[in-house]
């Protein structure tokens, strides 16, 4: 076992066992244990564990994105005095005055990246799960919370046909249906992070004010991330896609919920995105 899998155990270990108690408490109420929605719902259940788990990290991103709003115009007044000088002295003058201000206003452009390096782990945790679910499955043995008999269910299920451990690459179950699923979810991925990183770019930006490295890095994410959804949608299997589905319909929810909580600019004049 290598040294990053070692790392990953307690991850694998509490993401099965979210999914478990999800999973047991939808049985009770009625759901067939071994129906494809239940297992999806047991997912989207883990979503949303882990997302209000990590409510206030998003409370302190959006603090931090207000700290933003509040320094760019001292960072235009900094880019103004450091206009035109390009040596090597002048760039690390800058770099250090620039850091002095991040500190004096308690942030950094790179906040906005914490909620989402968090749930990293997690993410990769239900990957390395539901991709050796079949393998698992024939070998007869459980999944860290989820027992031999679960991981049959599991690796049995499908939702409108496409099987939660199929992925268009690799192929499994009726592959029209996995296509079609994988492409819906996509679509979905895509404008949820699009009207999320539009809501943050709104928000964040100040009239008149001068472009920042977190405004660069948020514009960067705007037309990166679809991409990132297209590509790793044909390889992810169905669940991890509805893991990331969901969870981009909260992130966007979340910037819904406070878009109308923080003035747009930091003058009080439209923000551009």
């Amino acid at each position: 076992m290598g040294f990053l899998d070692e790392i990953m155990v307690p991850f694998r270990w509490l993401v099965s066992a979210i999914m478990v108690g999800v999973h047991d408490g939808l049985s009770a109420l009625g759901m067939p244990p071994a129906s494809g929605w239940t297992w999806a719902l047991s997912i989207i259940g883990l979503v949303l564990v882990i997302r209000a788990a990590l409510i206030p990290v998003f409370l302190q991103q959006v603090n931090a994105q207000r700290r933003m709003r509040l320094l760019q115009p001292d960072l235009m007044k900094l880019q103004e005095k450091y206009q035109g000088k390009s040596d090597a002295v002048s760039r690390q003058a800058m770099a250090q005055e620039q850091m002095a201000l991040y500190k004096k206003h308690g942030t950094n452009p790179f906040s906005a990246c914490l909620p989402l390096l968090i749930q990293v782990p997690f993410f990769l945790a239900l990957f390395q799960v539901l991709s050796g679910i079949s393998t698992l499955a024939s070998q007869g043995e459980g999944a860290g919370a989820m027992s031999r008999d679960q991981v049959a269910q599991f690796d049995q299920s499908a939702i409108f046909g496409a099987p939660l451990t199929a992925s268009v690459l690799h192929g499994g179950g009726d592959q029209t249906a996995v296509v079609v699923l994988t492409v819906l979810m996509i679509l979905a991925m895509i404008a949820a992070q699009f009207l999320t990183q539009r809501l943050v770019l709104a928000r964040s930006a100040s009239w008149g004010a001068p472009e920042t490295p977190f405004m660069r890095q948020q514009k960067i994410l705007l037309y990166s991330l679809p991409l990132v959804f297209g590509l790793g949608g044909i390889l992810f299997p169905i669940g991890v896609l509805v893991y990331w589905t969901v969870t981009n319909i909260w992130t966007m929810a979340q910037q819904f919920f406070v878009r109308d909580r923080a003035p747009a600019g930091g003058d009080g004049r439209p923000a551009a995105a």
